[in-house]
């Protein structure tokens, strides 16, 4: 087989995910055994991140704030082998385990209205083989489950009653591959043949008028952005890197080879360097597997064991590949990113752009056994933290502000009912001097004369130029956004040190009556 010749996708890893990774133990202890963790699933969307895992624990990461939970699968310890996640008005998680066992968490929410308290519902007698795929209706209501004897349940959810009743809605001659729901049709791909089955007709139909004579894990899915059921239309992988497109009655409208589109130079997803021999086994022939809609019109993310490819349908070309990696677990897709779980413990993300702020510089203070992380430029302007000061100002309960004069710590306090009045000692604090050279100044300080309760936080910005006159001047710009939020203050003042003394606060206590 003659080589072709390879260049660099728009697509790759920018950092590996350690801050994932190291929030997951490696090992666990079982009594009086120490058990290894192996990861066996993932699915992603914009807020989290799901990994199962081989002892029955679901891994979640909330994205946005960098926090990883964990949720247990009841009874004895089983491998997840597929989880999904929805986000519609409440966070839903359904995991399946390799005994056939569904879980379904509904997870806790900050936001007012709301899920409180954690929930979980479980889908148990139906399945007969181990998990293979999961998908969920846009409301949440409806959650399908196949297994890899053909079966496919149907779990109705009543959240707002807490309950859920499972029936037996397929049962192919083959295993459940992958599987999507779409305007009441579901899309179920398995071994042998592709089907359409409509719920609410309760109606069967076929891709194509015959099975596929080659059996392997070859799936299906719906194009996005389409408004009614009767618009549906459908992508389908066959074997000999053909792709099928057929309407919502299962007539194929257009097969498209992708076998020239490797006549060209295949775009490799650069990944980051890692220790150690790279790469695995690829078959002689090149193969389609599970698909998805993946970021723009007409892109198709297809993937299997061994490869991972990205075609764009409309302009024929490749958009990025990944061979010869072998043992690729599980793969999910969300708006721009990849997730691509690969072999025991590691996960790879793929992107045009790197992770969002909190994931970025949370990895960042992790070690990293292959080199130091990436610092990534700022972009637009961004300010440097500069020391603070602080100006201590006195508050007396039902007093009245002293007009004009110098502000003045005050130390005692007297009271016409002192023994009925209760007196506060606030612990003495001495801020500890700034970088740079301190002065003392014996003038005392008149700022903020005109009211006792305006901002008294200024930067040190001019005083930390004129202290480095060697040093290189920032824009203009800086200078203006800088100044907006400094007071009238010279050097001298600037460089004080601060000391906090101790205060009595007048409480008044009330009177029985």
């Amino acid at each position: 087989m003659t080589t072709q010749p390879t260049s660099v996708s728009i697509l790759r890893e920018f950092c590996p995910l350690y801050y994932l990774l190291n929030a997951i133990p490696a090992k666990v202890q079982r009594g009086f055994r120490s058990v290894l963790v192996y990861l066996t699933a993932l699915d992603s969307s914009s807020d989290f991140l799901a990994v199962g895992s081989s002892i029955g624990m679901l891994y979640l990461s909330c994205r946005r704030v960098a926090q990883m939970n964990k949720y247990s699968v009841e009874g004895k310890c089983e491998a997840i082998t597929a989880v999904k996640l929805l986000s519609c008005f409440d966070d839903l998680v359904a995991a399946g385990t390799a005994s056939g066992r569904v879980v379904v968490f509904q997870l806790v929410s900050p936001l007012p209205g709301r899920n409180k308290q954690l929930r979980r519902f479980n889908v148990v007698g139906h399945h007969k083989g181990s998990i293979t795929s999961l998908t969920w209706s846009a409301n949440g209501m409806k959650l399908f489950s196949g297994d890899d004897k053909g079966r496919v349940v149907l779990s109705a959810l009543d959240l707002d009653q807490g309950v859920c009743q499972s029936v037996l809605l397929l049962e192919e001659s083959s295993g459940v591959v992958q599987m999507e729901y779409r305007h009441q049709v579901l899309l179920v791909s398995t071994q042998q043949r592709s089907l359409l089955y409509c719920t609410q007709k309760q109606e069967l139909l076929q891709l194509g008028t015959k099975p596929r004579k080659r059996t392997g894990r070859f799936g299906a899915c719906f194009l996005p952005a389409l408004c009614k059921q009767s618009d549906l239309l459908v992508y389908a992988a066959r074997p000999g890197l053909r792709l099928w497109r057929s309407n919502v009655r299962g007539e194929v409208e257009d097969t498209q080879l992708l076998k020239s589109f490797f006549d060209k130079q295949i775009p490799q997803f650069q990944l980051f360097p890692r220790p150690g021999p790279v790469g695995a086994y690829r078959p002689a022939d090149r193969q389609l597997g599970l698909l998805s809609c993946f970021l723009r019109e007409g892109w198709i993310l297809s993937w299997n064991e061994y490869s991972i490819y990205v075609f764009d349908c409309l302009h024929e070309v490749l958009v990025g590949a990944l061979e010869s990696s072998g043992d690729i677990v599980s793969v999910s897709s969300c708006d721009n990113e990849i997730f691509i779980l690969k072999g025991d413990r590691e996960i790879i993300r793929l992107s045009n752009n790197p992770e969002g702020t909190a994931s970025t510089m949370l990895s960042a203070h992790l070690s990293s056994p292959l080199t130091t992380p990436t610092i990534l430029q700022p972009t637009g302007s961004v300010e440097t933290v500069q020391p603070i000061r602080t100006m201590a100002i006195t508050v007396e309960g039902g007093g009245k502000e002293e007009a004009g004069g110098n502000e003045r710590l005050s130390e005692e306090g007297t009271d016409e009912e002192g023994e009925e009045e209760g007196v506060e000692e606030v612990e003495e604090a001495v801020e500890q001097e700034s970088p740079l050279k301190a002065m003392k100044s014996s003038q005392p300080s008149t700022l903020f004369s005109s009211s006792r309760f305006r901002s008294s936080s200024v930067t040190a910005w001019d005083s930390l130029s004129a202290a480095s006159p060697g040093t290189t001047p920032v824009s203009t710009t800086y200078e203006l956004s800088s100044r907006r939020y400094s007071a009238p203050i010279d050097e001298e003042r600037m460089q004080q040190k601060l000391v906090v003394k101790p205060i009595r606060v007048k409480k008044k206590k009330k009177r029985h009556q």
